[in-house]
């Protein structure tokens, strides 16, 4: 797994332990989320990306849906957005 994407996954889950408990729903996202990236770091790269599942995209969705409710939660997820992007995930 890419070392940027490892230390934006761990400082995401550090920054949710600092800032106390999320909603459930949140929780949910970030977790499918989660498995999702581990998931798909582990498979080789298909040649026309369709084993994404548009990663980045629902990263920036979980972003702009929590923004307002997790303001702390927001540039660690929109770094991770980024990462992805960056990474064609």
């Amino acid at each position: 797994m890419d070392t940027k994407l490892k230390e934006s996954l761990r400082h995401l889950h550090a920054t949710l332990a600092q800032h106390g408990p999320v909603d459930e729903e949140l929780q949910d996202l970030l977790r499918q989320l989660d498995g999702d990236i581990k998931h798909i770091l582990d498979q080789p790269p298909a040649p026309d990306g369709s084993n994404t599942y548009g990663l980045a995209e629902r990263t920036q969705e979980i972003t702009a849906r929590f923004a307002a409710k997790h303001p702390a939660l927001e540039p660690t997820l929109r770094e991770l957005t980024r990462i992805l992007g960056n990474m064609g995930i």
